[in-house]
């Protein structure tokens, strides 16, 4: 009735049977699922080798908002002229998410650790910036590939707690042969990634 549902209990890490049951019928185009504060669910294996692999990581460390800010080697699959965008896109998602979430210990201690390891955080933190991104159009430069562009088509669930991200090549454009491409080369030849560990012990 054009008005926002309301939020209802988070989902966690336990993926809506929805949502996967999109992406399990998603082979010939790259689509993840991430819950509200950028934890990494599941992605499919053109995803997987479009972005890397991330089943040697920590559950702790899928968080793609805190690998972001503390891990070089993500950064480093985008146009460097581009960080400071994601940056603000990133956190002001964050905003968003956490404020659908007063009192969430995790959200708290999830900010908590991001305050602590990056001081271009914090500074993005202190703008009260708040977005939720339905659309964007994303460079990404893969080592197999080269540099491939996609547009970034979001399906959030009702309470907003997770969302299906499919990346498809723009109209008009030669990238569909590129994914392709990935599509038969895999992902062998992608670095394993640089995941940082937690030192605290608080």
């Amino acid at each position: 009735a054009g008005h926002q549902p309301p939020a209802g209990r988070q989902a966690g890490n336990h993926i809506r049977p929805g949502l996967l049951f999109l992406l399990d019928r998603l082979r010939d185009t790259p689509a993840q699922i991430l819950n509200d504060l950028g934890d990494l669910l599941a992605q499919n294996d053109l995803a997987e080798a479009l972005f890397g692999c991330v089943c040697s990581v920590r559950p702790a460390d899928r968080n793609i908002v805190l690998r972001w800010f503390t891990d070089p080697g993500l950064r480093a699959a985008y146009p460097a002229d581009e960080h400071d965008h994601y940056s603000r896109m990133h956190v002001a998602d964050l905003r968003a998410a956490v404020a659908r979430r007063p009192g969430d210990a995790v959200a708290t201690e999830l900010v908590r650790k991001l305050h602590k390891a990056s001081p271009e955080f914090t500074r993005l933190w202190e703008l009260h910036e708040v977005a939720v991104r339905r659309t964007s159009r994303m460079r990404v430069l893969n080592p197999t590939v080269g540099p491939i562009e996609l547009d970034c088509e979001i399906l959030l669930t009702p309470s907003d707690d997770q969302r299906l991200e499919i990346f498809t090549a723009p109209p008009g454009t030669d990238y569909d042969d590129y994914l392709r491409l990935l599509g038969v080369l895999g992902h062998e030849q992608f670095p394993k990634a640089n995941v940082p560990q937690d030192q605290s012990t608080d």
